[in-house]
């Protein structure tokens, strides 16, 4: 009969990979178990009484920044036309697994003794932010990497970005706000130079595969849209003690990101030969004006600043998009999957150096020892995250490519069917 046996016959795809099938689950569930238990004898929830107009506010900023980090990077990589399941649902096992570390972490740098963490609302909203460094970074290494090489890069990479935050804090003077912004140019080296270590010849059955399709495209631009509205709630985030200070954050951000997108539009078009606009080019650049404003964003007092930022961050994010992928390719041997660098990193380091002289102009010009110890420090700042993250990302990579994590092969890169059941190419005999 029609039909008949459909149930019964073999599944066609890939089988999963032995360290998917064995070790995955029960590594991961180990991890888990150790979380609960270091959770129930080193911490405890904050029982103080709090004003509950700045609770309330605290938890709008965290659904805001989880909404970003969750739907946000979840879909802005699901572009490729078929990693679409693993580049969503990797984003939030990853993030829901980063998070739950990122708390502890951060509690136990900031107090440096073996006392019990506190956990309040703003730690959560911290280690969510904490955690975005991984989302960016796994985004250099999207489809060529197992979920378990991507759960021991989350917990390496946080690790070391928090270090690197309690480094700038204590001996940089750097707070909460500057250093969290130091994250885009951490994480898109760190990412990079773990993506270096997986280069392998990509052939052009493989390449085709890296690729987007109409509807793909349609969802990553879906995450770029949920990016670009809260942007302005991740910049303002660590800034609520200072109602002015968040003010300027979050106008400034709306103006930087409003200008890189109409730059990104326009430069797309007028770089093709018929004027038409590149997707791709889209999903990267319109955001670059939000990352290029985030370390400065409370100092702006004028919106014309913020836009020149944009302005500028739209142009060498959409100049990167259009030439970079073919240097990184073809000399370095980095295959950038999601386009990190022009999009995280050249802007993040744009804004760097953007922070950097505004703070050295506001410093009292006439004392000159003071602008030159400021000007060190904040050098020193961002030269170590960009330390951190290659040396840490290189070594990362190093250990990634150690063959006990059975990763994928490369004619199973960019594919849903190395890691997921599809019940609809089930067939019978």
């Amino acid at each position: 009969m029609p039909g008949a046996g459909v149930s019964a016959g073999p599944r066609m795809g890939s089988k999963y990979p032995p360290s998917m099938q064995c070790f995955l689950p029960l590594w991961t569930l180990v991890l888990e178990v150790a979380l609960i238990v270091i959770f129930f004898f080193f911490t405890s929830y904050d029982t103080s009484s709090q004003d509950p107009k700045k609770l309330m506010e605290t938890y709008r900023v965290l659904q805001d920044v989880t909404i970003m980090v969750a739907l946000g990077f979840g879909f802005i990589n699901s572009s490729l036309r078929r990693y679409g399941w693993s580049s969503v649902a990797f984003n939030l096992f990853l993030l829901a697994l980063v998070v739950q570390w990122a708390v502890l972490l951060d509690g136990f740098l900031e107090q440096l003794s073996p006392k019990k963490v506190v956990i309040k609302l703003s730690s959560i909203k911290l280690a969510t932010m904490s955690a975005m460094s991984v989302l960016i970074s796994a985004g250099a290494v999207l489809g060529k990497t197992n979920l378990v090489q991507l759960v021991l890069m989350a917990l390496v990479e946080v690790t070391a970005f928090d270090v690197m935050r309690m480094i700038q804090r204590k001996y940089f003077l750097k707070d909460n706000h500057v250093n969290m912004m130091h994250i885009h140019v951490f994480a898109a080296y760190f990412g990079l130079m773990v993506a270096w270590r997986f280069r392998r010849p990509l052939h052009e059955r493989v390449m085709e595969k890296d690729q987007t399709a109409k509807s793909s495209s349609l969802f990553g631009m879906l995450g770029t849209l949920f990016l670009w509205i809260f942007w302005p709630s991740f910049n303002s985030a660590l800034l609520l003690d200072s109602p002015n200070e968040r003010k300027n954050a979050m106008f400034n951000t709306y103006y930087a990101l409003a200008v890189s997108a109409v730059t990104a539009i326009s430069v797309s078009s007028l770089a093709h030969p018929q004027g038409k606009i590149n997707m791709n080019h889209i999903h990267n650049a319109v955001l670059a004006g939000g990352v290029a404003v985030g370390a400065s964003c409370y100092l702006i007092s004028s919106p014309w600043l913020a836009m020149v930022l944009g302005l500028t961050a739209g142009l060498i994010s959409t100049g990167g998009a259009l030439c970079l992928p073919m240097y990184f390719n073809h000399v370095l041997g980095i295959h950038d999957t999601g386009g990190v660098y022009y999009t995280f990193g050249l802007p993040g380091l744009l804004g760097e150096i953007a922070h950097i002289v505004l703070i050295t102009y506001q410093v009292d010009q006439t004392k000159t020892a003071m602008i030159n110890h400021q000007l060190l420090l904040d050098i020193g700042a961002l030269s170590l995250a960009m330390a951190m993250g290659l040396l840490i990302g290189l070594l990362t990579g190093l250990v990634l490519n150690l063959k006990i994590w059975r990763g994928p092969h490369v004619s199973k890169y960019f594919d849903d069917q190395a890691f997921w059941e599809f019940p609809h190419l089930a067939v019978g005999f």
